[in-house]
């Protein structure tokens, strides 16, 4: 049974941080990029930010999605794709086919080893000069989000499956392994509790383009 809740289970701020997110994402993505296609990757329960994002074609993978899913969204022209990344590792999208992709409150579900091969992923589907953003819980709030679920702030559900915390430190060597070091930007948002991170792929896969467009001084958007 799908609905329109933004995550699984219940929480009084749930609604209110999903959007938090999305806005963080969509002041991310640069402009010239929206005439192209978005992938969201973990696109949730009910996929807000694709719902709400402004883009040419937008794609969104969850193991949660089946026929009903998708038809309950058909008049939102998402496309909607049943993928388990942790069944698959493989993206089910060609190598160079999207402009940007998001991943939103997702990877501390991730099991850490498969992280990596998953911005591996990531890089192959991206176009030459395309995004990945990403959020996640600073690692600093574990014990605090456990609170926080258990007087009904934020879901359970989703707490309980969180299977690793990061620092913003530890997010940009992960996606240094894969993209150049200088093409990778990160900050804080809500109150230090969440970091972001964007990664560009060089418009030239074989030299490194430098200091990305998409790169802002990260106390614009701590």
């Amino acid at each position: 049974m799908h609905h329109t809740a933004p995550t699984r289970g219940q929480g009084l701020l749930e609604r209110f941080l999903a959007r938090q997110r999305a806005a963080m994402a969509d002041r991310l993505i640069p402009a010239q990029l929206r005439s192209g296609c978005i992938l969201d990757i973990g696109c949730g329960s009910y996929p807000y930010f694709l719902v709400e994002t402004r883009f040419s074609r937008k794609i969104g993978v969850d193991r949660l999605v089946d026929e009903d899913y998708t038809r309950l969204f058909a008049s939102h022209d998402l496309e909607l794709i049943g993928h388990d990344i942790e069944r698959d590792e493989s993206l089910p999208l060609r190598d160079s086919s999207c402009h940007a992709v998001t991943m939103l409150a997702t990877f501390e579900h991730i099991e850490p080893h498969m992280g990596m091969n998953l911005i591996r992923e990531i890089h192959r589907v991206l176009r030459p000069g395309g995004v990945l953003v990403m959020t996640t819980p600073a690692a600093w709030t574990d014990k605090l989000l456990w609170f926080m679920s258990r007087v009904g702030l934020v879901s359970v559900h989703e707490v309980e499956e969180h299977k690793a915390s990061y620092s913003r430190h530890a997010i940009e060597r992960l996606l240094g392994s894969v993209f150049p070091a200088q093409n990778i930007v990160s900050g804080h948002f809500e109150l230090r509790m969440n970091v972001w991170a964007v990664a560009t792929k060089p418009a030239d896969p074989q030299v490194p383009s430098g200091t990305p467009r998409t790169a802002m001084k990260t106390n614009q958007l701590n």
